[in-house]
């Protein structure tokens, strides 16, 4: 198993190789270079993820931005990460982890966007169903529990594994996915 802070300089290394190199590219186009990074946190994490990220590459001069995953459906997430990259001032990495993957295939689509970088991510194509798609396959065991309720992407995990019991993941409800109690 990889631990953080291999992960983190690997992370960061490919992004900024990406971001600076210019061999094995066809000379006739000269993609102008991005200064910009825009990082997607996936399920079950926030922002501050990416934090010894961002650092790394705030140092060799790249304007970072991590959006703030609103983690309730897939088109509320596409449009938080297009809010993000309609800020930025010229071409811009879109890098996704785990299910962000998702987000940064559709929003990739924004004229902004210069690359895209899927880190341990799911890649479907543009406006392909991962659900259909991964029903294709057998479930893997960390997603055994997760329930897909076809309200519009949103999904239920087991609070406890033997209760039956399954806690909606919205932004509403996520104090509850880590066992606490939400006031009524």
């Amino acid at each position: 198993m990889i631990d953080r802070r291999t992960f983190t300089t690997a992370l960061a290394t490919g992004t900024a190789a990406a971001l600076i190199s210019s061999s094995g590219m066809a000379k006739a186009v000269a993609p102008a270079k991005a200064r910009n990074v825009v990082l997607v946190h996936g399920l079950f994490a926030d922002g501050s993820c990416w934090s010894d990220v961002i650092a790394r590459l705030q140092a060799v001069s790249l304007n970072v931005t991590s959006v703030q995953n609103p983690l309730t459906t897939l088109p509320e997430a596409v449009a938080a990460a297009e809010r993000v990259l309609a800020r930025q001032d010229g071409p811009t990495v879109l890098v996704g982890h785990s299910f962000s993957g998702m987000i940064v295939t559709e929003a990739g689509m924004h004229p902004n966007v210069s690359a895209l970088v899927y880190v341990a991510a799911r890649a479907p194509d543009a406006g392909e169903d991962y659900a259909a798609l991964a029903k294709t396959f057998p479930t893997p065991p960390a997603t055994a529990g997760i329930v897909f309720d076809g309200d519009q992407s949103r999904a239920s995990m087991p609070s406890r594994p033997r209760t039956g019991r399954s806690i909606p993941i919205s932004s509403a409800s996520w104090p509850n996915a880590w066992g606490r109690r939400r006031s009524s």
